[in-house]
């Protein structure tokens, strides 16, 4: 999948985004540099950097670059800013692990920044207490029926749908009633219910960690 990334904006300092560039978008390189942006090439990436006190430069950058490469499913990676030459890397990196984590997870959004994904990173940093969690939390999923993957899947969906049954439903194209009577075989199997503010929170953290983890695919 072709990638594509920009700069990040604000407090102080450089921001730096990384993305892949075939050649005949090469004219987005030089309208980029002549808007202030030094942009290079490293490897399969085109990494554009900003300083950060150009406010709003990141976003037109970002909305000029997708508006010339169109379709394809291009993907921008936005570091956070960081000060000075080793912020400058810094910040490549943030962008550039924004991509691989957005490829590992199947995010789709055109617009990705490391500041919204900062909880992943922090997920993975305990290998150890995220498996424990997961195995402990959802575990008991795959004794349903048809397996872990279905009511985590509708886990996920009423997630990002934030509890709302009906969008839910729509996204996996599945009735309302079935959501629901997924929802209910997961509090009955793990003992943790879905609506439940309190429980939420707990089950949210293990889905998270179980698509970082590709469980049920892999094995914890």
């Amino acid at each position: 999948m072709c990638r594509a990334s920009c700069p990040s904006r604000a407090g102080s300092g450089p921001g730096n985004c990384c993305g892949s560039w075939p050649t005949p978008a090469a004219g987005c390189r030089s309208d980029a540099s002549a808007a202030n942006v030094l942009v290079a090439v490293h490897r399969d990436l085109l990494v554009c950097v900003t300083s950060s006190g150009l406010r709003g430069t990141a976003g037109e950058l970002a909305h000029h670059l997708l508006a010339t490469l169109g379709g394809g499913g291009w993907q921008i990676g936005v570091g956070r800013p960081h000060s000075g030459p080793a912020g400058v890397v810094t910040s490549y990196q943030e962008a550039r692990d924004t991509l691989r984590l957005a490829d590992r997870l199947g995010f789709a959004t055109p617009v990705l920044h490391a500041a919204d994904l900062l909880v992943f990173p922090v997920l993975l940093r305990d290998r150890e207490a995220i498996t424990d969690l997961v195995g402990t939390v959802l575990g008991p999923l795959t004794e349903a029926r048809s397996g872990a993957e279905p009511p985590l899947e509708t886990l996920e969906a009423f997630f990002d749908c934030q509890g709302n049954l009906t969008a839910a439903a729509r996204r996996l194209r599945i009735s309302t009633r079935a959501v629901s009577y997924r929802l209910d075989r997961v509090k009955a199997l793990t003992g943790y219910a879905p609506t439940e503010a309190t429980q939420r929170f707990t089950l949210q953290a293990a889905v998270l960690g179980a698509r970082l983890l590709d469980w049920p695919a892999q094995r914890l």
